[in-house]
């Protein structure tokens, strides 16, 4: 039984650290292209920042969240369903939602996508004569390499104390 070697598991806990740093070091993805034929909003409220893009759009939401979970895929990678709610903190006060989700990288980066579907006649998208179903709002949140690398040692760190402390009782 090769797990019963001595030294497998010290060899397995390098192991274990060393594909944490990879994928920790591993570059983060550029900001997303948008799905083809979209139109990129103009208004003020977007343009706030770089890391915040809004787009009007005939797509579904299924269509959409294919597009981003394509654009933005690696290994690892999770999809939320938020509350609408949420997108007054995530996205931008004032933001119409409709849905919220996140794609979120673990310890890394996170991308949330808002969309907006009208549902009153006051509020239809008519951009230049052409009628638009919806909005959708991408904010990207990246994450510095030295900050992940500082996560991993803290939780490093932790399994350490809370490993000597199990032992000890």
């Amino acid at each position: 039984m090769f797990w019963a070697e001595p030294g497998f598991f010290s060899n397995m806990k390098s192991v274990i650290i060393i594909l944490a740093l990879l994928y920790l070091l591993y570059p983060s993805p550029i900001f997303p292209t948008p799905p083809d034929g979209v139109l990129k909003s103009a208004e003020p409220g977007d343009l706030e920042t770089t890391y915040r893009r809004s787009y009007y759009t005939n797509y579904s939401r299924s269509q959409i969240i294919d597009h981003y979970a394509k654009q933005f895929f690696i290994p690892g990678q999770i999809l939320l369903d938020l509350p609408p709610e949420d997108s007054f903190a995530v996205i931008r006060d004032q933001t119409h939602t409709s849905w919220l989700q996140q794609f979120i990288h673990p310890l890394r980066e996170s991308i949330y996508i808002n969309g907006f579907y009208p549902t009153k006649p006051t509020e239809q998208i008519y951009i230049d004569d052409i009628h638009y179903l919806n909005k959708i709002t991408v904010r990207y949140v990246p994450s510095h390499p030295a900050g992940r690398i500082s996560i991993l040692a803290l939780i490093l760190v932790g399994i350490y104390f809370l490993k000597k402390e199990y032992v000890k009782n």
